[in-house]
């Protein structure tokens, strides 16, 4: 519930047009049930031939009636549907805002499909919250109060009839029916979860899977699940179909009893004959601000485990970052990195990625980490880009730990070149201006060229995902964007794998000139071209087994000597 109460937080912010939402909805029912009791009052009025003046006032009574509940009816689904949209906006920013701090933690325990139904599917099914949930029962009982409080003048028997319909159909029928819906909810959401989260893993896989011909296996599964999720949404809606029939016909029987009560009270002398017709037109129309309460339950229960499951994500304790508010900003100067004590293993891993790891890297130096494949290098790095979080340890950016400090203000200074790097649709422009927009096309064209990418042209169009791009020109396209971006740390996780010798090496002399002041961090599993560094770190299953400079590496002849050996007999 804890959840809902959140999302209502949100939904206040719209204030003004539920208020209206509300105050229009009012006045468009009791308008229509004034309208039907001064039709039906008419209609027996008529019948005794009452003088000319009579009918005029009541049929004009009849006619402002209808303008008034036709134009609260516009109202109240313009401010419904406007404050529904709003509320949409404000949960959509709020879930994101919170979502892009946990990654890509996150994606340590939620499958990005599942992610994916989240913040598509229970987002869109919280717009039934106000518009199913929230404001018609408050208009509901603003009508049936001020209904059956009029009727009481007239018969206090037919206003009890209708305060025992109104409990039938706001309150006993829906809650019988919302027990077998919330099992059908449960296994609606899951199987679209499921759904979800397979269609995504299809879209990624798509080439793998026809290499390796399980496209139409994988097909076949996707047809039976998506079976399963359109029966079970079939069932769902059914059961809500079945709720308002059931509604509607105990109604039905509601004027039955009314008009049935009403003639036995006529003929008695209790009730004025000219006013049955009246009160049975009030029973057929009072019960229409009724009908959103047959799925009330239905809606309540949808809404709150949608909203339960957004929040399980945003809240969910394993994969919180730690709350970033001391440090803002950072001296424009090459930083010192440490690490002391730092251990992090990813989540429900049995072996720990980085155990007690503690080094320094002086501000300025250049630094290479080494190692096989897993001993937690790219890990290293993230730590520093505060893309994950240690269990245990502390990172210093100089003198401050970087839990103190921004992430933007880490990334502000750092200039990033990952093993994958994401190219988006648009242009080689539109992909060299995320460094800065201010950017010109000088100095674009001239990254272009210090990169071996002359022969592009800012204007040549880029498919998503890069998919016009070979590897080595979207590492290529990254380094330039690492060129073009200001900041005095640079880290560059094996950024020249996809490129041939010749290039690599033109590249890296670039970035060492570039660089030749900033405190640079490289990743690489080639060895050649580490004699300039300051210093090599060495790494296997998370620790450090070997540091120091190149010359004093070979001259140990341990673990560093024997990875370039070997390499070099493979050359």
């Amino acid at each position: 519930m804890s959840a809902l109460l959140n999302v209502i937080k949100l939904m206040l912010i719209e204030k003004k047009e539920i208020t209206f939402s509300i105050l229009f909805g009012f006045i468009a029912g009791i308008s229509s049930v004034g309208l039907f009791a001064a039709s039906g009052y008419l209609i027996s009025k008529a019948a005794l031939t009452p003088p000319f003046f009579t009918l005029i006032i009541l049929t004009s009574t009849v006619k402002l009636l209808g303008f008034i509940k036709a134009g609260a009816k516009f109202g109240e689904r313009f401010y419904s549907h406007r404050a529904t949209f709003g509320i949409l906006s404000h949960l959509r920013v709020s879930f994101f805002e919170r979502l892009a701090g946990l990654v890509p933690t996150v994606f340590h325990k939620y499958r990005s499909g599942d992610l994916l139904g989240r913040v598509v599917g229970d987002v869109e099914s919280l717009q039934h919250f106000f518009l199913r949930v929230f404001y018609p029962p408050l208009v509901l009982l603003l009508v049936f109060v001020s209904t059956i409080f009029f009727t009481s003048f007239y018969s206090v028997a037919i206003a009890v009839i209708l305060f025992v319909g109104f409990l039938l159909t706001t309150i006993v029928v829906p809650a019988l029916f919302s027990l077998r819906q919330v099992k059908i909810n449960g296994r609606v959401r899951q199987e679209r979860g499921k759904l979800s989260t397979d269609i995504t893993e299809v879209m990624f896989g798509f080439r793998e899977l026809k290499l390796f011909q399980q496209l139409q296996t994988r097909r076949s599964q996707l047809l039976s699940q998506s079976e399963t999720y359109i029966k079970n949404q079939r069932n769902e809606n059914i059961n809500k179909v079945y709720t308002q029939s059931v509604n509607g016909f105990i109604t039905f029987m509601i004027s039955w009893l009314v008009l049935a009560v009403g003639a036995y009270l006529v003929t008695q002398g209790t009730l004025d004959g000219i006013l049955l017709a009246m009160l049975v037109m009030i029973s057929l129309t009072v019960f229409e601000p009724a009908a959103p309460m047959a799925v009330f339950p239905i809606y309540l229960q949808e809404s709150r485990d949608a909203s339960k499951r957004l929040y399980d994500v945003m809240e969910d304790p394993d994969i919180q970052v730690t709350s970033e508010t001391s440090i803002n900003s950072l001296p424009d100067t090459a930083p010192e990195v440490a690490f002391d004590g730092v251990r992090f293993s990813y989540m429900e891993e049995w072996r720990p990625t980085i155990s007690n790891l503690s080094l320094k890297i002086p501000a300025g130096s250049k630094t290479a980490i080494v190692g096989a494949s897993g001993s937690g290098k790219s890990t290293l790095l993230q730590l520093v880009l505060k893309l994950q979080q240690g269990q245990a340890g502390h990172v210093f950016w100089n003198e401050h730990d970087t839990s103190t400090v921004a992430s933007e203000a880490i990334w502000r200074q750092a200039k990033v070149v990952q093993q994958e790097n994401h190219m988006f649709y648009g242009t080689i422009r539109e992909n060299l201006l995320l460094v800065d927009e201010n950017l010109t096309d000088e100095q674009m064209t001239s990254a272009l060229e210090h990169v071996k990418l002359g022969h592009f042209s800012l204007q040549d169009h880029v498919l998503e995902n890069g998919e016009n791009l070979s590897g080595g020109e979207k590492q290529r396209l990254a380094i330039a964007r690492a060129l073009l971006k200001k900041g005095h740390l640079w880290i560059l996780d094996e950024p020249t794998s996809s490129l041939d010798a010749e290039t690599e090496q033109h590249i890296y002399q670039h970035i060492f000139e570039q660089a030749a002041q900033d405190t640079l961090v490289l990743v690489s599993h080639r060895l050649k071209s580490l004699e300039a560094m300051d210093q090599i770190i060495v790494m296997d299953h998370g620790t450090i087994i070997e540091h120091g400079s190149y010359q004093d590496l070979m001259n140990k002849q341990g673990y560093f000597y024997g990875m370039k050996t070997l390499e070099g007999s493979l050359l």
